[in-house]
């Protein structure tokens, strides 16, 4: 028994040994480039994979969301989101009522959905400088939704792999965009209490 024990565990030693071998031949040059990345990189990716495997959705991984708070109504939430926005300094560059365009081209009502577009400009540029294709993150977006119980929910999309994500941005890109983050995730927590 010991033997057949013993040639057992060595077994799975030399297939362990084998698989290691074949991970680093095969991804190896991806290992060595992952190390030159943010040192929050590997946090950012395992919040988001323990995300899609908790829901299944890939949208649920990728953004934040805040519940608003029960008695609050969509208008005072809607004014809210405006007067932080402004509070914060932070450019509105247009909203989108999706919702009540929902509603009229089905010819019935929808549940409540807008879509609030902000950015920085100056930040904007240098982000887009910095490579073009931030230029698809832009503008920043909130979402207030009502939900198929009639809850409503602010939503946004998470910065952290765009801070994050990849090699390190320049320090100052980083603290603009750590501002900028600061300001929505602001937006995202006080409007969903209301607060002015």
């Amino acid at each position: 028994m010991f033997a057949f024990l013993r040639n057992l565990l060595a077994l799975v030693g030399l297939i362990a040994v084998i698989g290691g071998g074949y991970m680093f031949a095969s991804h190896g040059s991806a290992f060595t480039k992952f190390s030159s990345f943010d040192p929050k990189a590997a946090d950012t990716y395992k919040e988001m994979v323990d995300k899609l495997m908790a829901t299944g959705n890939p949208a649920e991984a990728t953004v934040w969301k805040a519940k608003v708070k029960d008695g609050l109504t969509f208008e005072e939430v809607d004014q809210s989101i405006k007067s932080v926005a402004n509070e914060l300094n932070i450019k509105g560059v247009g909203d989108l009522p999706l919702g009540d365009q929902v509603s009229a081209m089905m010819g019935k009502p929808w549940r409540k959905l807008k879509i609030y577009l902000f950015c920085n400009p100056l930040t904007a540029a240098k982000m887009i400088d910095y490579s073009d294709a931030y230029s698809a993150y832009l503008p920043c977006r909130i979402s207030l939704l009502e939900d198929k119980t009639g809850k409503l929910w602010l939503y946004t999309l998470n910065m952290d792999m765009m801070i994050h994500g990849g090699k390190p941005l320049p320090k100052e890109l980083k603290d603009e965009a750590m501002g900028v983050k600061k300001i929505m995730l602001g937006i995202l927590d006080r409007g969903s209490k209301g607060d002015f």
